[in-house]
């Protein structure tokens, strides 16, 4: 097998075991190859439902499929492994996917919602090597949907006011920068992206924006809330 194949392959099955696979004794994808190792994952794992990403300074801008089980309604229990990670985060929910020109009117085609990135891996030992996080879908595990906006008008999202609770711990309570400053920016970016992976853009899809309170883990029992000021509220049962 291939890098690619042989990649795909353990991944697969870690989804299937639910045990995470020995990420240090597979070879590090390339950019290309790590895109083509989600497809192939996500073609086992069933429809996607959303995507998230991140644009980069440093090389191309990266893009990761959130399968469509792993969407979870509000006050949702999400069962943990071990730890969970939990980021606090602006997303849009796809109403309609336009041929061009995504930001002339966005509007009309997505509606921004406050959401909660689940985070968790396939493979162990592979934190810090970007090419093999990108092949694992950049660790998502999930989302859970919180309150939408009704009435927005386009206007982007740059710094809004937030707070994440965890448990007894307070991981932010104030004014949050949204990553890379523009949501709409990366709104802009993923509907590039998606466009031609893993079965493209859907209406009734969500993407995601970046996460607001960093990332941070916690154990079964936690309950998490989180509010975006202007957006509403969120939170799950970590079970």
């Amino acid at each position: 097998m291939n890098t690619t194949e042989r990649f795909a392959t353990a991944l697969i099955e870690a989804h299937r075991s639910g045990l995470r696979a020995d990420g240090t004794a597979l070879p590090a994808p390339t950019h290309a190859e790590a895109l083509a190792i989600q497809s192939l994952v996500q073609a086992q794992l069933g429809p996607v439902g959303g995507f998230k990403g991140a644009r980069r300074a440093d090389g191309p801008d990266v893009i990761a499929p959130i399968g469509a089980t792993r969407i979870r309604a509000n006050g949702a229990d999400v069962p943990v492994r071990d730890r969970m990670g939990i980021e606090l985060e602006v997303g849009f929910e796809v109403l309609a996917v336009p041929d061009a020109d995504p930001l002339r009117d966005p509007a009309s085609w997505v509606r921004p919602c406050v959401l909660l990135e689940l985070v968790d891996m396939r493979l162990d030992g592979v934190s810090e090597d970007p090419m093999k996080k990108l092949a694992d879908g950049i660790f998502n595990d999930g989302l859970v949907i919180g309150a939408k906006m009704e009435g927005w008008t386009g206007a982007d999202f740059t710094t809004v006011t937030a707070s994440l609770t965890c448990g007894d711990r307070q991981v932010i309570d104030g004014a949050r920068q949204i990553p890379g400053g523009s949501a709409l920016a990366t709104l802009d970016m993923l509907w590039t992206l998606a466009r031609s992976h893993c079965g493209g853009l859907r209406e009734g899809q969500f993407l995601i924006t970046g996460s607001l309170s960093g990332l941070e883990y916690f154990p079964a029992g936690t309950q998490v809330a989180g509010r975006i000021e202007g957006l509403g509220d969120v939170a799950c049962s970590l079970v």
